[in-house]
């Protein structure tokens, strides 16, 4: 028996799918088992784990010995064969989610130079390459037998345009020091690529969409005929939309004045003036900015139901409520790029399709963005369906009207399944 271990380590989660590969169905990798880990770093940690074959059977349970991805890791192996009676010497391939790749360009094999290489990337993804370097070592160690391979979020998008890709900044610079973007959510978009050309019966690359994957982390995605054109994340997953505790796009310069020791503005005064240091800027803008220094909570499910969306019809109207600015944030920044991608697109959009843990449940937000985009030609959103997404067992849900414009879609995306369908496929990893 072939299997595929799908690993997916966030900043303080773990989410792991076990997949049986059949060589005469390699694009079908049949799902055996889930679990999630959350809380990692706030022991003590939540361990999920859900048989698909056995559908009303599950664990889950508090681990005060869960304290970091690698005893998080052991704690799945040592439930993996005490509650399923697996043999980890039939898991031959262990495909690892990692989302910085830099110039790799397609999946590889964990070796030493390539494990380097993703460390060296660290520091351009720091709340997740190193969380999955920590996973990919206990990997290694816990199963040696089994492949272990690096699948890149920023793959997706190996084919930006060169206008897109490329800084104004001095080119020999940027090349020395590969200053470029790159974008990320890559295996999330490979997925809703693959299932919004199921859905539409469509050949993914003929397919044009828009697609938002909304979560802690958010981006956007312009693509064109199967292929990643433009994107909201750049060189880091810093840029473009706001996050749970990222700034997104902001003025470089203001993390000078942020950190500032006048008070009123920054000043060249040496004896004033503050030098900031990388770390210090990262910090600040990775984990100390976003929906959470708005409001308080990294929770946005909280912030829409404090919010008041009512005002959300009149452009110009001020709110000092916290919710309602970090949720008309979040609207303003999406519409800002939704525009400049139809644009992209020159308005041949099959669909506009969110995915996420925000993309998913909020039904607000949807509707939010679906009332903004209809002057560009989108179907209306149906509020019933809109309301019932999470109700939906499909993989695609149609929340427009059916009035044959172009269409509103939800997709529950699923990056595990993904690398384990990319990971069956791949025919050089299975000699």
């Amino acid at each position: 028996m072939s299997l595929v271990l799908a690993v997916n380590a966030g900043s303080s989660s773990l989410k792991i799918s076990l997949f049986r590969r059949s060589a005469d169905n390699a694009a079908n990798p049949a799902l055996l088992l889930s679990s999630s880990t959350s809380s990692i770093f706030a022991p003590p940690a939540r361990f999920k784990l859900s048989f698909v074959a056995l559908q009303h059977r599950s664990l889950s349970e508090e681990v005060d010995s869960i304290y970091d991805h690698e005893s998080a890791f052991k704690h799945f192996l040592h439930r993996l064969k005490e509650e399923a009676s697996v043999d980890t010497i039939d898991i031959k391939h262990i495909a690892h989610r990692v989302v910085h790749g830099g110039d790799y360009i397609s999946p590889v094999m964990i070796f030493e130079e390539s494990y380097h290489h993703i460390k060296k990337l660290s520091d351009l993804a720091p709340l997740h390459n190193g969380s999955a370097l920590s996973v990919i070592s206990s990997a290694i160690k816990a199963l040696p037998h089994a492949k272990s391979i690096a699948f890149f979020d920023s793959a997706f998008h190996k084919d930006l345009p060169t206008h897109v890709a490329t800084y104004a900044i001095n080119q020999q610079v940027a090349h020395e020091k590969g200053l470029k973007k790159y974008g990320f959510h890559g295996l999330s978009y490979a997925f809703i690529l693959r299932a919004v050309a199921a859905h539409l019966n469509k050949a993914p690359d003929t397919l044009n969409i828009i697609a938002l994957h909304i979560g802690s982390g958010a981006s956007m995605c312009a693509i064109r005929n199967g292929q990643s054109i433009d994107t909201s994340m750049g060189l880091t997953p810093l840029s473009g939309l706001p996050g749970a505790t990222r700034a997104g796009d902001i003025d470089a310069s203001l993390i000078f004045h942020y950190t500032s020791r006048s008070p009123a503005h920054m000043s060249h005064d040496p004896s004033i003036s503050k030098e900031v240091k990388v770390t210090e800027a990262e910090d600040i803008l990775n984990f100390k900015s976003g929906w959470k220094a708005l409001t308080g909570t990294a929770d946005f499910k909280e912030i829409t139901e404090k919010a008041d969306t009512s005002v959300l019809s009149d452009p110009i109207s001020r709110t000092a409520d916290p919710n309602t600015l970090a949720f008309r944030i979040m609207l303003d920044r999406i519409l800002h790029f939704a525009g400049a991608y139809h644009l992209a697109l020159h308005g041949n959009v099959d669909a506009l399709v969110f995915a996420g843990g925000v993309g998913e449940r909020s039904a607000e937000l949807r509707r939010a963005v679906g009332e903004a985009v209809a002057c560009l030609g989108f179907a209306v959103i149906d509020e019933t369906k809109n309301s019932q997404v999470n109700d939906d067992e499909g993989i695609i849900v149609d929340i427009g009207k059916g009035d044959g414009r172009k269409r509103m879609l939800v997709c529950h995306t699923d990056e595990q399944l993904e690398m384990a369908i990319e990971c069956s496929l791949a025919n050089e990893f299975w000699v």
